[in-house]
C-alpha cells in the first residue's frame, strides 16, 4: 500500500477532500496533514509538513494544492530530497514522473477541474521513474 501525505491552503481544500477520499477508497493509505476548511491560511504551514515527510522518506509521495501551486512548489522544493512539480496537464506529470522522479505532484486549484486533477494524480502515482540517463540529471538537482 502506497503511503501519500496530502496538505493544501483554502483554496484548495475542495479539492482535497476529493482526492482524499478517491485515494483511499482506491486503497492507498492517504495522510491529510490540512487544512481542514476552506479559512485562510498561510500555505507553508500545510506544506512543511508534507514536504518534511517525503523528504525523510516516510511516505512514498507528496500531494500539494494551492490557488496556483507556485507557493507550495517553492516551499516544498527547499527540501533537498523533494521534487515537487507543478502539473496542469496528465502529460506533465506523466514527464515529471518519467524524467525528473518527482516525488511530490503540485495542483493549481483555480486552473483546472476537478476531474482533471483526479486524472493527474491518478497519472502521477501510476507513472514510474525511467532511470537511465535521467538518473544522473536527478542526482544534480541537490547539488548547490
Amino acid at each position: 500500500m502506497i503511503k501519500i501525505a496530502i496538505g493544501c491552503d483554502h483554496a484548495g481544500f475542495e479539492y482535497k477532500e476529493m482526492l482524499k477520499r478517491s485515494l483511499s477508497s482506491k486503497g492507498y493509505d492517504v495522510l491529510d496533514l490540512g487544512t481542514h476548511s476552506t479559512q485562510s491560511v498561510d500555505y507553508p504551514d500545510f506544506v512543511h509538513p508534507v514536504a518534511k515527510l517525503v523528504n525523510e522518506q516516510k511516505v512514498e509521495k507528496g500531494i500539494l494544492i494551492c490557488g496556483s501551486a507556485n507557493g507550495v512548489s517553492m516551499t516544498a522544493n527547499k527540501y533537498p530530497n523533494v521534487r515537487a512539480a507543478i502539473c496542469w496537464k496528465q502529460s506533465l506529470a506523466v514527464l515529471a514522473r518519467q524524467h525528473n522522479d518527482a516525488n511530490i505532484v503540485s495542483l493549481p486549484a483555480r486552473f483546472i477541474s476537478r476531474r482533471m486533477a483526479s486524472i493527474i494524480v491518478s497519472t502521477f502515482l501510476k507513472t514510474s521513474f525511467e532511470g537511465g540517463r535521467h538518473a544522473r540529471r536527478v542526482n544534480k538537482i541537490s547539488n548547490c
